[in-house]
């Protein structure tokens, strides 16, 4: 039985949490201990309605604020497939949640208001789920049962949405309009929304084709560590041990090391403590190479035939998640798998407008911006841009004083 990956994103109170809990409700997903607790923390509640977002509002201070702050992540499977949910949060403040959340998802489910329809938050999501090339995306029109079912509202926000995808090229978008709260759409048709004559929202989790996010074609092996005990068992053990992103290893395959450069063959590999001819992704091995080369943890063990690219100035889409603004002029530490290495910023090319989708010229970068860098980093650095290979085209900045993640990069 396949998994399905799958993130819901939206602004502040349109419905995330809510939908989610309705999910697990109606989809039969919930122990009994789970259903009382939410019953006796919903009586609190002026309406008498059951809070389904306290299936995922795990926090205090979501519970207390009736807002979402950090991902929750949920586990629920039917008889056709097995899911795993990312609760995102809408605040503005907490988009480089949403981003974490959002980084290994194969769909979306952006949420919108039909009171509100296309905000700015909407926007951001959207733009992200298309930097990060998520390949499905559903469009969720929530609380429909707010405005009479209304068909025409539904359309009219279809409408806009559409231009929107074509512009950031979103793919397999599918339109469902939803009531969370009342459960319209999520796992039964709804009588209330009639002149729909699509799936329900399970029904197209259940059955959206998924496409496989694992390369096969490029070799890359990040080395997370050297294994050399130098014991009299093992007097001349030397294995490179890491997770192979991409791509199959085959004892005999010449092979490079970046950044040095040097190369030699593979004599033997390990999976699972056990001599195998050949290991792919995303599997744990072990590397034994025929020569001594000198190599370390965040070197990257590539086949000698198709080589990553091997830089020190890269241009990189960034979301900035730091406080404090980036600068031209400002150094930081870049990380890509295991490999880190310190990079200046060159130049700031343009940022993104989420409202008009425009390149606008700035001096520097605020919070939750996105913006396109130029950067030359203190050594080369190998990498795949990102659409053609995200595990190896994603890097994050580092503020090297406090070591806090403060930006995530596609290299272009």
């Amino acid at each position: 039985m396949d998994i399905l990956r799958f993130i819901t994103a939206g602004s502040v109170d349109d419905g995330k949490s809510t939908l989610i809990g309705r999910l697990l409700y109606d989809s039969k997903n919930i122990l009994i201990d789970q259903l009382e607790a939410v019953e006796r923390a919903s009586k609190f509640k002026n309406d008498g309605e059951l809070d389904l977002a306290l299936l995922t509002d795990g926090l205090r201070a979501e519970r207390e604020q009736g807002i979402t702050i950090d991902v929750a992540y949920k586990y629920f499977s039917t008889p056709k497939r097995k899911f795993i949910i990312a609760d995102a949060p809408g605040h503005v403040q907490y988009t480089r949640n949403m981003i974490t959340g959002a980084s290994n998802a194969a769909l979306i489910i952006i949420l919108i208001d039909a009171r509100n329809g296309i905000i700015e938050q909407t926007k951001r999501h959207s733009i992200i789920a298309s930097l990060l090339n998520i390949p499905n995306v559903v469009v969720a029109i929530n609380k429909l049962d707010l405005v009479n079912y209304s068909k025409d509202i539904f359309n009219k926000i279809k409408q806009e949405y559409s231009q929107m995808a074509d512009q950031l090229s979103l793919k397999n978008v599918v339109y469902i309009p939803i009531s969370a709260l009342k459960g319209d759409n999520i796992v039964d048709i709804s009588e209330n929304l009639s002149w729909y004559d699509g799936k329900t929202l399970l029904d197209h989790l259940e059955t959206v084709e998924l496409q496989s996010t694992i390369n096969l074609e490029k070799a890359r092996f990040p080395v997370q560590y050297v294994i050399r005990p130098q014991s009299e068992e093992y007097h001349d053990y030397r294995g490179y041990s890491g997770k192979i992103t991409s791509g199959i290893y085959k004892v005999g395959d010449a092979v490079t090391v970046l950044p040095s450069g040097s190369q030699s063959e593979i004599s033997a590999i390990e999976v699972n403590q056990q001599q195998v001819d050949e290991a792919f992704a995303p599997q744990s091995a072990i590397l034994h190479l025929k020569d001594d080369v000198d190599i370390s943890r965040g070197d990257l063990i590539v086949k000698s035939n198709d080589l990553p690219k091997l830089e020190q100035e890269l241009e990189v889409l960034v979301c900035w998640m730091g406080e404090k603004p980036l600068k031209v002029g400002s150094k930081y530490l870049i990380q890509n798998n295991a490999m880190q290495t310190k990079a200046v910023i060159r130049e700031i090319e343009y940022k993104l407008d989420v409202n008009s989708l425009e390149k606008q010229e700035v001096e520097q970068v605020s919070l939750n911006e996105i913006v396109k860098l130029k950067l030359k980093t203190a050594k080369p650095f190998p990498f795949d841009p990102y659409k053609d290979l995200a595990s190896n085209g994603g890097i994050i900045f580092i503020d090297e004083t406090s070591f806090v993640t403060v930006g995530a990069g596609l290299i272009q």
